[in-house]
Formats: C-alpha cells, structure tokens, sequence
C-alpha cells in the first residue's frame, strides 16, 4: 500500500480526520464520480439516444440531425485533434461520439430501407 501526503484546507482536514478509516472508498467514489462527469461533456449525443429509444418513425428518423450545441463541439474537436491533437479525456469523448454517429447511421439506413419497401 503507497503513503500519499495531502495539503488539505484546515476544515476539510478537520472533516477527514473522523473518517480516516473509509479515506480509501471515499477516494475511490470521489474517482469514480470525476470520471463520470466526463460523461456530461457528452450532452447532446444523450439527446439522440434517447429519441432513438423512442422508436420514432422512419420519417422521423431521416430527419434527424444534431443539435447547433453537438454540431459545435464536434467541430471544437475535430479542429483541435488536427491543431494539437485531443487529451485522453477529449479522445474517450469523441469515441463517444463516433458510437452514436455509427448508430444513427444505421437507424438511417433502416429507415430508408422501410420507407422503400412502402
């Protein structure tokens, strides 16, 4: 097990030093929930998701497009991965976008394919 030394504010201290036993869950939830707020850099794609699990119709699904706010920050990605390249945190994030760009790709497709059958 590693030692780490912290400079903490004298409250957050004083707040700590009760629950020094659990430190390490806390940590660990602490963690955990830093890496889920990632997660909240991913708005807008959520959007697209849910209104895929609608099952909305064909027509519906065509006309689809993303958001000014999904539409911008994709672009903010794209042109900073070409200037310096993206952080890990950006990479995850527009691998995140890529999965929801290939499944709106594939609803469609299928629902060209159903408008076609028609």
């Amino acid at each position: 097990m590693a030692a780490i030394t912290l400079d903490l504010p004298d409250e957050l201290a004083d707040r700590l030093r009760s629950l020094s036993d659990r430190l390490p869950n806390i940590l660990e939830l602490g963690l955990r929930e830093l890496d889920a707020s990632s997660v909240t850099s991913f708005s807008g794609a959520s959007d697209i998701l849910e209104f895929l699990a609608g099952l909305p119709t064909p027509e519906e699904v065509l006309a689809l497009r993303p958001t000014p706010q999904l539409q911008a920050r994709t672009s903010e990605l794209l042109e900073k991965n070409r200037a310096v390249g993206l952080s890990s945190v950006e990479e995850e994030e527009w691998q995140r976008y890529q999965a929801v760009e290939h499944l709106v790709r594939l609803a469609k497709a299928k629902a060209a394919l159903k408008l076609q059958q028609r």
